[in-house]
């Protein structure tokens, strides 16, 4: 997503638990969509740095269908992504289902990806799919267990069977991934739960199914008791380049503010380097600034900051909430607009009509131009129904909306003329003077002016929209939402104010 050169993380913003596989130059990455739908965004590489996404895996109601009584932070868990046979495969769970893991199939992983595949056998979540030389599909699961399955029918056969799981006490041992290099076969893990006490641990052995013995190095990788700046390290897979050298794709959190730090963005995709020592993987610095590599940057398609929605169909880093049926969200009704037409009351329900995209940047500006005559809509910074931010219109009144937990409040108000009205908001630092109750940012909400001044009607403390408060899974995104009626958006734009 950066074209600024080699920076950590290669795609910033809610996009966690990365799974990659190379097919000759190309690199494909697939990461977790929680409650969102389109589900699992899907990227492409030339140079492990600079990612364009291609599309999403689960673009359509038969592959994924959320009801509205699924929770936020539900919904589609860690996928795998691999290519055999010439032929991409992706195996992921829906915890929504029951747990259900399904697998879909794609000659291009731009799309279309097929009707999903079941797997009732496969009870865990993060699965993960590997082929050993004789063609057989060994299902890799969080727990660790392993069971062999067909994934063109999705039957099991036998039953699960526990392989290592870490360091005795380890705290959930999970995203499991597994490999043939060399002489051995590679399982790698995740260690200590997703929050700060995040880490990668790794084992080996001669046959896929072990018996398996641990790298005297575990974790291979942590930031655990540590100050650095990326924290929550884990859920990591391997990958090699063309010219041999080996590296890591990982999730981490950038937290900021004072004590004990808040992270808004969510679980991001980073990248760090790996070289083998007597046959075990000994990881690189995930450092904001990458090394030197060791090709070419290869800089693909950058997303426009403006979207002047002039296409049929949305670009696909653009998701709503569970679902987009096409009858309340739709770029054909009036022509170079975004029509949204309202089905629940507000962003406070399950079923609200919203259309964002993920917030990449930590300081970073969103206006849109909203048409409110035939409704109330707006802008908003969504983590969850309990925790987001609005700037609304409704007729000749825009004010500026805040959920927290449970409090909901109008914090202000202001008459504007008939007619559209551009709305904005604005991220940035907190002012000084700083202290350990700091927050991490303060989210600014207003009405630009038709000389293009901007008004803040309300400057709020950033904090309420972080995991650390809310709890959960996922990171903000930005968007638009219908709250009543038929509201129609001319365009979104969005820009970082720093890199």
């Amino acid at each position: 997503m950066s074209d600024t050169g080699p920076a950590n993380p290669v795609i910033p913003g809610f996009h966690p638990d990365p799974s990659i596989c190379r097919v000759g130059d190309d690199y494909y990455l697939a990461c977790s969509s929680f409650e969102y739908f389109p589900g699992v965004p899907l990227f492409h590489s030339r140079d492990l740095v600079h990612w364009t996404q291609i599309g999403n895996a689960l673009d359509r109601p038969s592959q994924l269908s959320l009801a509205a009584d699924v929770p936020s932070s539900a919904g589609i868990y860690a996928p795998t992504l691999r290519h055999h046979d010439e032929r991409f495969w992706l195996i992921v769970t829906n915890v929504s289902e029951g747990g259900g893991n399904l697998v879909v199939t794609a000659t291009d992983p731009a799309g279309p990806w097929s009707d999903p595949v079941r797997l009732p056998g496969v009870s865990g979540i993060d699965p993960d799919l590997a082929w050993d030389e004789d063609g057989i599909c060994w299902c890799t699961f969080a727990g660790v267990a392993q069971v062999r399955i067909d994934p063109h029918t999705g039957e099991t056969y036998g039953t699960p069977r526990k392989l290592w799981s870490g360091a005795p006490g380890d705290k959930a041992p999970e995203a499991p991934h597994l490999y043939r290099i060399g002489d051995y076969w590679y399982l790698l893990i995740a260690v200590g739960g997703t929050e700060r006490g995040h880490g990668v641990a790794i084992a080996r052995g001669l046959t896929p199914s072990g018996p398996f013995e641990p790298c005297p190095a575990n974790p291979i990788l942590t930031h655990r008791s540590t100050d650095h700046p990326v924290q929550n390290t884990g859920h990591a897979d391997l990958v090699q380049a063309p010219d041999g050298s080996w590296w890591m794709v990982l999730l981490g959190v950038r937290p900021g503010g004072g004590t004990p730090g808040w992270h808004v963005l969510g679980r991001e995709t980073f990248l760090a380097p790996v070289t083998w020592v007597d046959d075990w993987p000994v990881v690189g610095e995930v450092a904001p600034d990458l090394p030197r590599l060791p090709w070419p940057l290869v800089p693909g398609p950058v997303e426009e900051p403006r979207d002047d929605f002039e296409l049929s169909e949305l670009r696909p880093s653009w998701i709503s909430v569970r679902d987009r049926p096409a009858a309340h969200c739709t770029t054909k009704e009036r022509p170079g607009w975004l029509t949204l037409r309202a089905r629940g009351t507000d962003l406070d329900e399950p079923d609200a009509i919203f259309v964002g995209r993920r917030q990449q940047h930590l300081s970073c500006r969103a206006r849109t131009l909203v048409d409110p005559a035939e409704g109330t809509g707006g802008l908003a910074v969504r983590l969850d129904e309990r925790h987001h931010y609005a700037i609304e219109a409704s007729g000749s009144e825009v004010r500026v909306i805040a959920r927290a937990g449970s409090l909901r409040t109008v914090v202000a108000a202001q008459p504007v003329p008939d007619g559209p009205v551009v709305l904005g908001l604005t991220i940035t630092d907190p002012p000084p003077p700083h202290d350990s109750r700091t927050g991490p940012d303060v989210v600014s909400l207003g009405v630009e002016q038709p000389d293009g001044t901007f008004t803040v009607l309300a400057t709020l403390d950033g904090r309420y929209l972080s995991t650390e408060v809310a709890g959960g899974f996922t990171g903000r995104v930005i968007g638009m939402y219908a709250a009543a009626g038929t509201v129609h958006f001319d365009w979104f734009a969005y820009e970082p104010l720093r890199p």
